[in-house]
């Protein structure tokens, strides 16, 4: 659950509009916030985003809220607006708030590389769950664990929760 919306950097609803204050206040309230690091193009990540989503009902089922803000190493916006209205997600807007989360974490695509550098943690796809401050709280290393990097956020009261 992130206390500070100021930690967090502008973000777009599902539909590409701006998300005013109001929304992304609602929509996280009560919820623990991961940033999701993936592009529509990247086979991994879109093989992977089945079981995120089934991750994240089961955390409703739960009664524990997860939100999920899709980071985009996406090519185009209508891209990212295609992927985050089908998956509900709020996003980083593409291009120099997108590239700065991805620089914070040190997470982007092999492909971007020649823009971001070579001193990544891991490629795509990935999770940053936060902290109620915004900061790093787990790393989950889908690009190299697919799907069993969400056992590493584990559903129960231990751990993470």
């Amino acid at each position: 659950m992130i206390s500070s919306l100021s930690a967090l950097p502008n973000l777009n609803n599902p539909d590409g509009t701006d998300a005013s204050l109001e929304d992304i206040s609602e929509r996280m309230r009560g919820k623990h916030v991961a940033l999701y690091f993936a592009a529509g193009w990247c086979p991994m990540c879109t093989s992977f985003e089945p079981s995120l989503l089934k991750f994240r009902e089961a955390s409703i089922s739960s009664g524990k809220n997860v939100e999920i803000i899709y980071v985009p190493s996406d090519r185009q916006a209508a891209d990212v607006v295609k992927r985050t209205s089908s998956m509900n997600m709020l996003s980083v807007p593409i291009g120099e708030e997108a590239d700065a989360m991805k620089t914070r974490f040190k997470i982007w695509a092999g492909a971007e590389s020649g823009k971001l550098g070579t001193g990544r943690r891991s490629g795509v796809p990935a999770l940053v769950v936060l902290d109620p401050k915004g900061d790093e709280m787990a790393f989950l290393a889908a690009e190299s664990k697919g799907a069993k990097a969400l056992g590493d956020w584990p559903l129960d009261d231990s751990g993470l929760w």
